[in-house]
Parts: C-alpha cells; sequence; structure tokens
C-alpha cells in the first residue's frame, strides 16, 4: 500500500515539476526579449562609443521583478543569445552583435549583466518592500553596471579612468536615475496589485 502511494505521488509530482520548468523557461524567454526589445530603443551619442538604451532599466526591472536565481538566468540567456549572433544587443556602428559585441567597447555593461540583477533582487527581496527600497536595490545595482562598463572601456581603449568615466560613466546618471525611479515604480505598483489579487475579500470589505 505504501508502495502504490509513493508511486501515485511520484507520478503527480512529475506533471508538477515539469511545468515549473516550463514556467521557468517562459519567463527566462520573455525576459531576455524585454532586455532585447529596450536594448533597440538606442540613441548613439557622438563623444562616446556607448549609445543611450532603455536596456538598463529593463535589467532593473527584471531584478526587482525576479527572485535571484530566476533573474540571473534571465540575463544570463540574454547574453548567450546574444554572443550566438542573435539580434538582442543594441545596435552600434562598429558591432553589429555576436560575441564581437560582448568583447567590444560596451562590453563591460553587458557582461555584469546576471551579477547585478542578480544583487539588486536580493537587496529587494532582503528589504521592507517599499518604494525607497526598491530605488535603492536598483540605484546599487545600476551603479555596479556602470562602474563595470566605465572600467572595461578604460581597459579597453588603453585610455586613463578619468577621461573614460566622462564617455562612459558621467553622462549617463540622469537618465539612470529616471530609469531607477521608473522601475522603482513599476516594481511597487505590481506588488500591490498582487497583494490586491491574492486578498479580493480584504478589498471586498474595505470598499
Amino acid at each position: 500500500m505504501n508502495k502504490e502511494l509513493t508511486a501515485q505521488i511520484h507520478s503527480a509530482a512529475l506533471p508538477a515539476a515539469a511545468a515549473t520548468l516550463l514556467r521557468k523557461a517562459v519567463i527566462i524567454l520573455a525576459g531576455s526579449a524585454f532586455v532585447a526589445g529596450c536594448a533597440h530603443i538606442a540613441l548613439p551619442l557622438y563623444f562616446t562609443p556607448v549609445p543611450l538604451t532603455l536596456q538598463n532599466f529593463a535589467v532593473l526591472a527584471l531584478g526587482l521583478m525576479l527572485p535571484p536565481r530566476l533573474a540571473f538566468d534571465t540575463l544570463l540567456a540574454y547574453l548567450v543569445e546574444g554572443a550566438v549572433g542573435l539580434p538582442v544587443f543594441a545596435p552600434t556602428p562598429v558591432f553589429a552583435g555576436g560575441l564581437a559585441h560582448l568583447l567590444g567597447p560596451t562590453g563591460g555593461y553587458l557582461l555584469v549583466y546576471p551579477l547585478a540583477v542578480a544583487l539588486i533582487s536580493v537587496l529587494w527581496r532582503s528589504s521592507s518592500r517599499g518604494f525607497v527600497a526598491a530605488a535603492l536595490s536598483a540605484a546599487v545595482g545600476d551603479l555596479v553596471i556602470l562602474l563595470s562598463g566605465a572600467l572595461w572601456l578604460s581597459v579597453f581603449s588603453h585610455a586613463a579612468p578619468g577621461p573614460v568615466f566622462a564617455l562612459g560613466f558621467y553622462p549617463f546618471l540622469p537618465g539612470d536615475a529616471l530609469k531607477i525611479v521608473a522601475a522603482a515604480a513599476l516594481a511597487v505598483g505590481l506588488q500591490r496589485l498582487r497583494r490586491r489579487n491574492r486578498s479580493p475579500h480584504l478589498s471586498l470589505h474595505q470598499s
């Protein structure tokens, strides 16, 4: 009897595990597509090889919306998609995509995405989950991205860090501040929406 019960439990667990894997795969593909779409909303800047894009916004938003491991896997999948030649990176005049793009002047921003998105997720989930906490978590991750990108650009161009920061760090601070606020507002808004959907009776009584 115990063997039959164990077999029934195992047989029921298999479809559940498959459904979980499928759900994770869909989230990863959707998340990487979201980053790719934001990457193609790009504005080239004449004074730097680094374009102005919505790519960082997508990374910040995913860090606030996904658990750490899933966020890491999503951005890792995004980099793999780009490395094999899929058009997921921001278009540039020199590097159209592929592995050469990852090793080009903007590689430092891209390669740190999985670590930055996981860091944002960990910070956000260990906080009070309010707007300020979301903005601070996103700001830390964004700072990691910008610093990594500027340092990589310095090594790539064999230039001193000072001038390179003027090309790959300081010009992006105002725009990234807006991205941080937008990502935090989106995450907190979705969190409130989930809470309302989880407690319909409470919402009814309050209204």
